[in-house]
């Protein structure tokens, strides 16, 4: 499908495509959707770059001002493959968004269209987003799945054929030469969504686009007993994912029976295997998003599983059976359940810090990490700085790590992971370490890995505290540690690189940790004494609120760091995230 901006040719070029796909004319079209894997403009380009099989793509839900969403978790997966999520509507509001489609489209010519998503509790706020948007998209798809304050209805403005029907009619009112095609998105949780569609296109949408998620309802950790999801709504959230899959196809399959052959229909839900993509195609759809089975699959594979679901899709529709070549990249087991661990030992380092000690172990490498969560107080991501017994380093700093920190011996901490791929440490005979606070948890596990290969380790520590380096029992066995206290000077460590490693600097590789103003001077530091930037590595501490690539959060340059983990090495990140070294 060759990419236009003429509305006209578009809708052309979507119209009844699902008989031509049937009717062998035309190749399978996949999407996006929005709030999972195309969430920011770099995930965008890397879709439109890489994964040829999609063909729209589709941006998160943007509002007119900023959202700071739902506090984590935000993201639950209560079996395999289907999720819970309350993410709450993030998003950086209008103008932020719509400065960075600007900067793509100016420097990026598109493949693929582009389906901007847009949410708002008033007609005159939906006005308002689809002038400031069309004119960088494609498609702007209305979210008519929100909540809203008009009385006299229902949850969301798709709940009801004549609050959705009256939005449509004024927006066109208010934009009568849009240059981009409006599409309704329609909630599942009506009795007639055919009804609703068949309304929203008689008051002048161009096409629909279905479903949202189910429910809400509330998600129960099983182990807790507690709901997962943290919001006003009592953790309530959406369902997605494989189980709402029957209810999408019957859905679409509704829609297409009430507004006939033509009208572009976007279907979605649930789509994990090419046997769901030639059913959503068969049920009426003409393009087939993929949401959630993106979280099923490393975000390194998501180009090979794309190709998969279209080879597979193809052979269903052809009448052959279902390959399954998709199933090599999806990860079927589940990758966001909790275990429950209990506190053994608790320690006090300075005033702000603590080291929790778990029972058990959990065998990990430098790179990974995984999320604690505290029922009711919410959940974050942590590197472990020990893998047996089960150690973390808690540094208090807001509302959830002040929760972690006033935790007893006795108590439970529940965990899910690992997440993020090991770093592999460049072959060399030498490594510096260096560690700033809290960081150093990183580091056991790194020097356990490098001592494997034979490097000679030397590690820096800079802390504010006096009293003895945090974790020097587990970094000792593995090379010389020396542990800097600041005494008033920031990065005071960075002083004794030289004394500590000399001034030959060949065959050295070092890995810095710590916070990002540190790693960003220690790296300099490195730099101006000649050392390559490719050996030089860096752990990106980035936020992150699910783990398995459906946010977007942990985006380093156009790499999710819950995918590929969290080292990068210089060179990469001043060539693709040059933002995170300022």
């Amino acid at each position: 499908m060759t990419p236009t901006r003429d509305p006209i040719d578009t809708y052309a070029r979507l119209s009844g495509l699902h008989r031509r796909i049937l009717a062998k004319a035309e190749p399978i079209q996949l999407a996006t959707v929005s709030g999972v894997a195309t969430t920011k403009t770099p995930l965008i380009r890397y879709v439109d770059e890489r994964l040829k099989p999609i063909s729209l793509i589709t941006t998160k839900s943007f509002q007119v001002t900023a959202n700071p969403g739902n506090r984590e978790p935000i993201i639950c997966e209560m079996h395999s493959g289907s999720f819970g999520n309350s993410v709450g509507l993030r998003n950086p509001g209008m103008d932020v968004a719509l400065a960075e489609l600007r900067r793509l489209r100016a420097e990026y010519p598109m493949r693929s269209l582009l389906n901007v998503s847009v949410s708002a509790s008033t007609v005159e706020d939906f006005i308002t987003l689809v002038g400031a948007f069309e004119e960088v998209a494609d498609i702007i798809e209305l979210n008519f799945s929100c909540p809203h304050a008009s009385p006299g209805y229902g949850a969301s403005i798709g709940c009801s054929a004549e609050l959705s029907s009256l939005y449509i009619r004024e927006i066109r009112n208010a934009h009568p030469k849009c240059e981009a095609l409006i599409f309704a998105k329609l909630t599942p949780n009506v009795e007639d969504i055919g009804a609703i569609a068949r309304q929203v296109m008689a008051a002048g949408a161009d096409g629909i686009v279905a479903i949202n998620t189910v429910g809400p309802e509330i998600h129960v950790e099983p182990l807790s007993g507690k709901p997962i999801l943290r919001n006003k709504l009592g953790g309530k959230g959406g369902k997605s994912g494989k189980w709402i899959f029957g209810e999408a196809i019957r859905c679409v399959a509704a829609i297409r029976s009430a507004i006939g052959p033509s009208v572009p229909l976007i279907g979605m839900g649930g789509v994990c295997t090419g046997s769901d993509v030639a059913a959503m195609i068969s049920a009426g759809a003409d393009v087939v998003g993929i949401g959630s089975a993106f979280g099923k699959v490393s975000q390194e594979s998501w180009a090979d599983y794309a190709e998969a679901l279209h080879t597979d899709a193809s052979a269903v529709l052809g009448g052959s059976e279902d390959p399954k070549q998709a199933a090599t990249w999806y990860h079927d087991e589940i990758s966001m359940a909790y275990q429950k661990r209990r506190i053994i030992d608790r320690r006090e380092h300075g005033s702000d810090t603590v080291v929790l000690t778990l029972e058990g172990s959990w065998e990990y490498e430098a790179g990974q990490f995984v999320f604690l969560w505290i029922p009711d107080a919410g959940e974050k991501p942590f590197s472990i700085a020990h893998h047996d017994p089960l150690t973390f380093v808690i540094k208090r700093r807001g509302e959830f790590t002040k929760a972690l920190y006033d935790l007893r011996a006795g108590d439970d901490l529940y965990l899910r992971g690992l997440y993020g791929k090991p770093v592999s440490g460049d072959t060399t005979s030498r490594a510096l370490l260096l560690a700033g606070g809290t960081g150093v948890a990183v580091l056991p596990a790194l020097a356990r890995r490098l001592h494997g290969k034979g490097t000679g380790i030397v590690t820096l520590v800079g802390t504010t505290e006096t009293g003895g380096g945090l974790l020097e029992e587990h970094l000792r066995p593995y090379g010389t540690i020396r542990t800097i206290v600041d005494d008033g000077v920031p990065a005071r460590v960075l002083s004794h690189i030289d004394e500590a490693i000399g001034h030959d600097y060949g065959d050295l590789a070092c890995y810095i940790v710590g916070p990002s103003a540190f790693m960003r001077i220690a790296a300099s530091k490195l730099l101006d004494r000649g050392i390559s930037p490719d050996r030089i590595h860096l752990s990106l501490e980035l936020n992150t609120l699910c783990g398995v690539g459906m946010c977007g959060e942990c985006l380093c340059g156009d790499r999710l760091t819950c995918s590929w983990g969290t080292f990068m090495d210089y060179r990469y990140l001043s060539e693709h995230a040059p933002e995170l070294l300022c």
